[in-house]
């Protein structure tokens, strides 16, 4: 079976491998040749992603998986095109389809007859048979549902772990028809393996929800309420704070009954998924209040712990503050919509001194994304923790000369090494305070 992959980003690239090491012949293509060059040499083209580089060692040398960035070496010898090309989402919560039309016009300009187009990334309901199908068979000359198939199969896995999530989660696949939905399930079938998952209602596998429709909003409501239910936990939070409750302690008595299932508050939500796609939803469904107003209590996290930091230290107008994290998630170097920028700016607003620190990033790294590189054994007045690196959990006050004031916006600090250093959580102020 010979699979073409279209985009080798973070979820692209290990998928690709996924197929090869199944017994596919993978081609990679994507329209950036250093990428290609990198995946050719068998070198993992971005760090961080757990067991990529044996992968690639064992699947490129082998012949079982090259890349290029010609559609035409790829497209027309396809069995099967599986696309995971990013979908951008502006300010304003519209899609911009930009670099996924190209390259549905790419695969639809050297589409054969009898390959299956499957679409991996996230998108808004029903852009599957109202957008992609038809751009397909406008740019190829053949008919969905008879000459060629699409379907639907959102991507449920998270960078750093993308081949362990692979096993463990169900893959949701939905057609433009029986035939296309029968096609997809017997494609990931055979390319995947499962691990038994004693606490689901079948058996772990594919599951075929179809339907494109049902599948595209099957991706959107599971992250959705993850938005949702955060929101909801730092609404918990923004009270308890002013109880003088301890949130933490609050959850986890609520979550001891099996009907309650409340996640952790916290100082942001980051990353590719949970920001970005309950926009993608609200595109869909804009009367939907109680997901727009989630979104807007998320987004508001970063300003309220800078703001809970001036409550607790005092005027931060000269103070001397770092952030420590710039990723937006412990142990992944990706700042895709991290905390970061919004303490960054809120404290800069009050007249910080501001400077970050992340042991993922050089001082290069983080001069590029516009930050001041706290060095290590300058003194600082204040600190906020923005992200749940492990390396923060053994820091002291010993690491930050001069501290007075924490905010610990993710609860990984051990407290008891910040002697008499004011330390306070999201949901867990000091009464005075």
């Amino acid at each position: 079976m010979n699979v073409v992959v279209v985009g080798l980003g973070k979820i692209g690239l290990p998928l690709a491998v996924q197929y090869a090491r199944s017994g596919a012949r993978v081609v990679g293509l994507d329209v950036a040749q250093g990428v290609v060059d990198s995946v050719n040499a068998a070198r993992e083209p971005f760090p961080g992603e757990h067991g990529l580089a044996d992968g690639l060692r064992a699947v490129v040398p082998s012949g079982s998986l090259r890349a290029t960035v010609d559609p035409a070496d790829a497209i027309p010898h396809a069995d099967v095109v599986v696309v995971v090309v990013p979908l951008f989402v502006d300010e304003h919560g519209v899609p911009d389809f930009g670099w996924m039309d190209a390259a549905t016009e790419a695969i639809g300009t050297h589409l054969t007859a009898g390959t299956l187009v499957a679409y991996e990334t996230t998108l808004p309901v029903g852009t599957t048979r109202g957008r992609w199908a038809p751009k397909l068979e406008a740019c190829s000359g053949l008919v969905e549902g008879q000459d060629f198939h699409v379907v639907f199969s959102p991507e449920r896995v998270l960078t750093g772990s993308v081949f362990a999530d692979l096993r463990r989660y169900p893959k949701l696949v939905g057609g433009l028809s029986d035939r296309g939905s029968a096609l997809g399930r017997a494609f990931y079938e055979q390319v995947l393996q499962f691990d038994e998952r004693a606490d689901l209602d079948r058996p772990n596998g594919v599951w075929d929800l179809r339907t494109a429709e049902a599948a595209e909003l099957a991706k959107l409501a599971e992250t959705t309420y993850r938005d949702v239910n955060i929101a909801l936990a730092n609404e918990f939070a923004r009270f308890a704070e002013g109880q003088g409750i301890d949130v933490a302690d609050v959850i986890d008595a609520c979550n001891s009954q099996p009907y309650s299932h409340i996640h952790r508050p916290g100082i942001a939500v980051g990353g590719h998924c949970i920001p970005v796609y309950p926009r993608l939803y609200l595109w869909n469904d804009p009367e939907a209040t109680m997901v727009r107003a989630a979104r807007n209590r998320n987004a508001s996290m970063p300003e309220h712990a800078v703001e809970s930091l001036a409550r607790l230290h005092g005027d931060l107008a000269d103070q001397r503050v770092v952030v420590l994290g710039a990723a937006y998630r412990g142990g992944v170097k990706e700042t895709a919509f991290s905390g970061v920028f919004g303490v960054v700016e809120a404290l800069i607003s009050r007249g910080a001194a501001v400077s970050v620190s992340d042991p993922l990033y050089s001082d290069d790294e983080l001069r590029r994304l516009g930050f001041e590189p706290y060095r290590p054994g300058d003194a600082v007045d204040a600190a906020v923790v923005q992200a749940d690196h492990d390396a923060y959990r053994s820091l002291s006050a010993a690491d930050l000369p001069g501290v007075r004031t924490v905010i610990d916006g993710r609860r990984v600090l051990d407290t008891a090494r910040w002697g008499s250093v004011t330390v306070a959580s999201i949901g867990a102020l000091p009464v005075a305070a």
